[in-house]
């Protein structure tokens, strides 16, 4: 068995991937599924819909959140209620995390990924998939797939129709 480095906050937080930032888990810099067209072009429908369609919100790609003292993780996208964050890193939770699944995407990796989420007071973790067009809703109640074709979330009410990520 490989021994691993464990690498301290200061210097995951002092430092800039070049080919895409990477979550921290608990000492350990993990790189994340990203680069396939595919999944930027999802992600970017993701962010223009919500900028376009909730200007009371702020919407941010790829922003490191701290959801533990020892655990950063980078979503697709993200949805706050009200102004943009003053700090660098979104350290109070969002009202909802996205995350666009790539080919090279795990379940269990995903589901620990939800899990931090949800375990920071996120409202609702939207899971999408560009391959089979299916989108799932993740809150503290449980999960489901978006089965009418609606990502969304209460308390504000926010939505996004998936069809509007899929057409041209």
């Amino acid at each position: 068995m490989g021994s691993t480095t464990l690498v301290p906050v200061r210097e995951y937080l002092n430092t800039s991937f070049p080919d895409g930032d990477r979550d921290y888990v608990d000492g350990r810099i993990v790189e994340r599924n990203v680069g396939e067209v595919e999944h930027a072009d999802v992600q970017g429908r993701i962010y223009r819909y919500l900028c376009d369609h909730y200007p009371a919100f702020w919407s941010g790609i790829e922003v490191r959140v701290q959801v533990r003292p020892t655990r950063f993780r980078v979503p697709d996208v993200i949805l706050i209620a009200g102004d943009k964050p003053k700090e660098s890193i979104v350290t109070l939770p969002p009202h909802v995390a996205v995350e666009v699944l790539s080919k090279d995407d795990r379940a269990e990796e995903m589901q620990e990924r939800i899990d931090d989420y949800l375990e920071f007071g996120v409202k609702a973790v939207w899971v999408v998939n560009p391959r089979t067009r299916r989108g799932y809703i993740h809150t503290s109640e449980g999960a489901h797939e978006a089965k009418d074709g609606v990502l969304s979330v209460s308390d504000p009410a926010i939505a996004i129709p998936l069809k509007s990520l899929f057409e041209r």
